[in-house]
């Protein structure tokens, strides 16, 4: 293979870029469920011939997504036109993590060109498009497929193993017809399918494209293109439950650079759970995560391969939270994965004397089944609502983001989708941990029930564990659920279950939680502070209680003497985290 220069790498990695973003655009304007449309709940990706990731959407998911379609359809035996799909998470050792995210994935064939008089090469396969969506119903135990209440993954919908969908252009119509025949909404699923299917083409077709212009032998080029002491450090963080049992679960992870290798050992983690918790983690994962978080100083490095090639072994024990035995059920990864996240940033911290992000919380989704008797329809709302992410060395946490790169549902929309009417819709105030840098707030959205009846189930983690603080920035607050509140029938509901019954009029409120902060919420100028309760992120109570801040009376400036006063009297020792009120060391590794 070739030498490439750079102004030919720079132009191929451009144009990848761009290729993933018509990818993206395709399925933005053309799928039909509000989960990919709206909350952009979908992945784009480009891999090498070897199924090594080269270019992405910025989420530490999966880099083995091709791998389990190798052990069923061999590189040699795979054509032009040729599509393969799949759900099956034990089956793709975690490449897909639960199993409304359908994997789409194409081969793409290409040649050098030849003299005008030279015979061309037949084409050969130089890498692959990818894309999957989280498609809105797959069957199982409830519209929607997941519920806290699953305790096997047979109850989370139909497990589709990988499977040629398109031989050389042609739809196994067959297979297709068999799937939309196990979901409750077969149109809208046919669509999505559709608009997935339809971008992974255009990927492949756009590569093609890059590998006429290039070369194809300068494009397999492109694609083959640790700030941390020695030592070993370790962190434990903590999910609420499981929602079959009350126990929290632990993610435990022990980091260790030995000379030029770095390696993460989860066996520590706790036994998997009864409940839809399990993750089942490939050993790219937390290695995307930890080399993310190291390169998050240089906005030029994209996510790659090379993040797993930089890291050395991830161990995990089989039966754990991180690597179940099948069936476990596995609908609500999220929870284990966002902990993995914190538990990087934990030993992160502890190698680094706190140069690391606070937690972040766990994103919030209720799914609302109503009925409609006038119509005879069963409505279905999936709604995934915003957190508050964790204070940055630099900066301030995110407010009321969802997940990375994906979106909240506007209100407009979600009225004119569902049976509810949104009344209330803003911050939730002193959520975000307090900090020199602040951790960013979670939201309260306000649902009121306009169907006849209806029945909510609920995924909210961090109320029993909150999302911690760091280097001397406190932890964020936490959520809560509540139906009817202020009224005589108030009632909280359990941030994790299912089939909590409603009727009409019931007014539901979510109150997100918020990520921790960074560094002495006393070092923050009083300045933001004060710009803080003006724009309704923190209380008066806040700003005197936690910042020292103490205002005048109308609130509309800073008393200087007071505040001093105040910041010295709370100045106290503190220690690397803080969660729930009190100060916290991590285990010894």
């Amino acid at each position: 293979m070739r030498n490439i220069d750079t102004v030919t790498l720079e132009l191929i990695q451009g144009a990848i870029r761009s290729a993933r973003a018509e990818m993206e655009a395709l399925i933005d304007r053309t799928a039909m469920s509000p989960f990919i449309r709206e909350k952009k709940d979908y992945f784009t990706a480009f891999f090498d011939k070897g199924g090594r990731l080269v270019s992405s959407t910025a989420l530490p998911m999966a880099g083995n997504l091709i791998d389990c379609v190798f052990e069923h359809y061999p590189a040699e035996t795979m054509k032009p036109g040729d599509l393969y799909w799949y759900n099956d998470p034990y089956g793709s050792k975690g490449a897909v993590s639960h199993m409304p995210d359908m994997v789409f994935v194409a081969p793409v064939f290409a040649a050098d060109a030849t003299p005008a008089e030279a015979t061309p090469p037949p084409p050969r396969l130089i890498g692959f498009a990818e894309a999957w969506g989280h498609l809105w119903d797959i069957g199982g135990m409830v519209p929607g497929s997941i519920s806290p209440d699953a305790t096997d993954c047979f109850q989370e919908g139909v497990l589709m193993p990988p499977a040629r969908i398109e031989r050389e252009g042609q739809r196994n119509e067959e297979l297709f017809r068999a799937f939309l025949r196990n979901t409750r909404f077969p149109e809208m699923v046919r669509g999505d399918v559709s608009a997935i299917m339809a971008a992974v083409r255009m990927g492949k077709r756009r590569l093609e494209e890059i590998a006429l212009r290039f070369g194809a032998d300068a494009l397999e080029a492109a694609f083959e293109t640790a700030r941390l002491p020695e030592g070993s450090w370790r962190f434990r963080d903590w999910i609420d439950s499981d929602a079959v049992s009350d126990r929290s679960y632990g993610v435990d992870l022990t980091l260790t650079r030995a000379g030029e290798t770095i390696s993460l050992d989860f066996s520590r983690t706790d036994d998997q759970a009864a409940g839809a918790i399990n993750f089942i983690m490939d050993e790219s994962v937390p290695k995307f995560m930890a080399g993310l978080m190291l390169a998050m100083d240089d906005p030029s490095v994209g996510m790659t391969a090379g993040f797993t090639r930089a890291m050395g072994a991830v161990t995990t024990r089989p039966g754990s939270l991180v690597d179940p035995r099948p069936p476990a059920p596995l609908g609500m990864r999220s929870h284990t994965m966002l902990r993995v996240t914190t538990c990087l940033s934990g030993v992160l911290a502890q190698a680094t004397g706190g140069r690391a992000q606070a937690a972040s919380s766990v994103y919030v989704i209720y799914y609302l089944r109503s009925f409609d008797r006038v119509r005879g329809q069963l409505d279905l709302c999936i709604e995934g609502l915003a957190v508050g992410f964790g204070a940055r060395p630099h900066a301030d946490g995110i407010d009321a983001v969802y997940y990375v790169a994906q979106k909240n549902y506007p209100v407009e929309f979600a009225e004119m989708e569902f049976g509810v009417r949104v009344e209330r819709y803003g911050l939730h105030v002193d959520s975000g941990g307090p900090g020199r840098f602040r951790g960013g707030c979670g939201i309260v959205r306000d649902i009121r029930v306009i169907a006849d009846e209806a029945v909510i189930g609920l995924r909210m983690d961090n109320v029993r564990h909150p999302t911690w603080g760091v280097n001397g920035g406190q932890g964020g607050r936490s959520g809560r659920i509540v139906v009817n509140p202020g009224t005589p029938e108030e009632r909280e509901l359990k941030p994790l279950s299912d089939q909590n019954k409603l009727r009409k009029g019931d007014l539901v409120r979510i109150m997100t939680s918020g990520g921790g902060g960074w560094g002495s919420p006393l070092d923050r100028p009083a300045e933001q502070v004060l710009a803080d309760v003006q724009d309704g992120f923190i209380s008066d109570a806040s700003a005197r209680d936690d910042y020292g801040v103490v205002l005048t009376g109308d609130g509309l400036a800073i008393d200087p003497a007071a505040t001093e006063a105040a910041r010295q009297r709370l100045r106290r020792p503190t220690k690397m985290f803080h969660r729930a009120g009190e100060y916290f060391d991590a285990p010894a590794a």
